[in-house]
């Protein structure tokens, strides 16, 4: 239990550059007792909360978990756009008696998934990291210290751009579909 919650990011010097101790934080697999798990996530929530550039998680298990989240969050995150997308565009591509049988559920369902994201997704500090697989980037972590041979890396990337496409474009869908059911039932 003494090292609950000590950092234990690596610097690495590569011919890249040098990677500061503040930018990476590894969480290891080194079982400690029969808390092992809890511990293992008390560290990625400190981790994440400390907002470090690069997470590498270790334990397979909270690896897959977490990967899976940042998963949900980012398809719900694209059929908000893509269904908005579908929404608005829909009335420009079909005769007007038959795009309301398209746009109004697409709409619907790019409001689901915007205000699902936005009451799930947004106060979780998860939805700020990506899982990354790029091997170049990977290349320039220190994973030369682990023992698992299939850790999880998250990055942490700027969101604010892509909560406002989603959220502009549900909005946009909302006020379509608030007009063509106005139109419906008010004529």
């Amino acid at each position: 239990m003494a090292s609950l919650g000590r950092r234990r990011g690596v610097p690495v010097n590569r011919e890249r550059g040098v990677m500061a101790a503040t930018e990476c934080y590894i969480v290891h697999e080194i079982y400690n007792g029969e808390n092992a798990q809890e511990q293992f996530e008390y560290e990625l929530e400190q981790a994440l909360e400390a907002q470090y550039r690069y997470i590498v998680i270790e334990p397979t298990r909270i690896g897959d978990e977490t990967a899976r989240w940042v998963a949900v969050g980012n398809c719900l995150h694209k059929t908000a756009v893509l269904a908005g997308a579908a929404c608005l565009l829909t009335p420009l591509a079909l005769p007007v008696e038959y795009s309301r049988y398209v746009a109004l559920p697409a709409g619907a369902l790019s409001l689901a998934c915007a205000t699902l994201y936005g009451i799930s997704w947004q106060f979780d500090p998860c939805c700020k990291y990506q899982v990354e697989y790029d091997s170049q980037k990977l290349s320039r972590l220190p994973l030369h210290t682990l023992t698992s041979s299939t850790p999880v890396v998250l990055v942490r990337r700027d969101d604010v751009h892509r909560k406002r496409l989603h959220n502009t474009i549900a909005l946009a869908a909302l006020a379509y579909c608030a007009k063509k059911i106005y139109e419906l039932y008010a004529v």
